[in-house]
């Protein structure tokens, strides 16, 4: 008989010596215990990955975690997995390499923590990062980097401080990256109406959602055997077997139901930040993923929420008339956030560093 651990090596494809690499109980662990280890405050050895563990926090597309490390020496740097690319929502690769500078600037920010100063370059699709010794500096981004979520939950309604948005402000300031902020509820109403006729877009494109469900996870099993995907629990749905969940999907899972319920998010939402880079290349797609996680950083420091609602920058036939609301010309809108006050949620899993760095 298969135990549990011969199990999780088979789904995840782990090599006797890769689980040898391991944490002790990584392969008997429950689903809680899996997103409590990955999220367990930074250690300073074994360096490198610690580094890695925490850059693999960042938000990222889907969940698909698009990235792979290598370190040598003082330097580390961060690949896209292409293999993990979502052709249908980002034909262009655009949430890929937004989500390579999330991880970027978590792993900076770690690295300060350590004592180390972290210079990134941008070379062609890497990202470079040099560490240099030097005395530690925490932060509060860098204490938030274990804490941050997603969360998909509707909000108490509750306005942010204006020094709350001050910060949040702050947060987004990177060289070629502007940041939009709404709280008016006028704007945020405008952002709604293109965010439901984005995702009504979306439920209609049948490449679309056979890309989205390949990345559900409908219960715990499914979400430990491939540590990725966007587990049901996490969405505030239940956990069942993915042989009942599928065939329920075209029941609960509709174009109307989503639009009430991103109608609903919004409507409870403190405010809406959209970050738009002044050109459209991979080097500013990073430099806005760097922008987005220190704006979730920031919120989750202040004890904020958030989530992405990116359907009016996803869908190309609807993104020059949001530019157009925006007031942003020819620029691209990249991303798209609300925030406020809401509930904890189920944490999401991320693959060991042993899984993402390359040896």
């Amino acid at each position: 008989m298969v135990d549990r651990r011969q199990f999780i090596a088979t789904a995840l494809g782990l090599s006797a010596a890769a689980i040898g690499n391991l944490p002790a109980k990584a392969a008997t662990m429950t689903y809680d215990e899996a997103a409590k280890a990955s999220r367990a405050p930074l250690q300073a050895v074994p360096r490198d990955r610690e580094l890695v563990r925490l850059a693999t926090l960042a938000a990222n597309s889907h969940n698909t975690q698009p990235w792979i490390f290598s370190a040598r020496g003082n330097e580390i740097s961060i690949a896209p997995d292409f293999a993990r690319r979502c052709p249908a929502v980002d034909p262009d690769d655009h949430h890929l390499f937004v989500s390579l500078g999330c991880a970027a600037e978590n792993l900076i920010l770690a690295a300060y923590g350590l004592g180390w100063h972290a210079s990134p370059v941008v070379d062609g699709d890497r990202i470079v990062i040099a560490l240099e010794q030097a005395s530690p500096m925490a932060s509060a981004l860098a204490g938030a980097i274990p804490l941050r979520q997603c969360t998909r939950a509707v909000f108490d309604n509750k306005p942010a401080a204006p020094e709350m948005l001050r910060q949040l402000e702050n947060a987004c300031r990177e060289p070629n990256v502007a940041a939009i902020l709404m709280t008016e509820r006028a704007a945020i109403r405008k952002v709604t109406d293109y965010v439901m006729e984005g995702n009504s877009a979306q439920m209609r494109d049948k490449a679309f959602m056979r890309e989205l469900v390949s990345w559900m996870r409908f219960n715990e099993t499914d979400a430990l055997a491939t540590m990725d995907g966007l587990f049901s629990r996490v969405s505030g749905n239940p956990s069942l077997a993915a042989w009942i969940a599928r065939p329920l999907l075209s029941v609960f899972f509709t174009e109307g139901g989503e639009n009430k319920k991103y109608r609903e998010q919004l409507d409870s939402s403190a405010g809406v930040v959209v970050l738009a880079a002044d050109r459209s290349d991979k080097a500013q797609w990073i430099a806005v993923g760097r922008a987005c996680q220190r704006f979730g950083l920031q919120a989750t420091a202040l004890g904020l929420k958030y989530s992405f609602v990116n359907q009016p920058v996803e869908v190309a036939a609807l993104r020059p008339q949001f530019a157009a609301l925006l007031g942003l010309g020819e620029r691209r809108p990249d991303i798209v956030m609300r925030f406020g006050t809401g509930p904890d949620m189920p944490r999401s899993l991320r693959r060991p560093p042993e899984q993402v760095m390359q040896r």
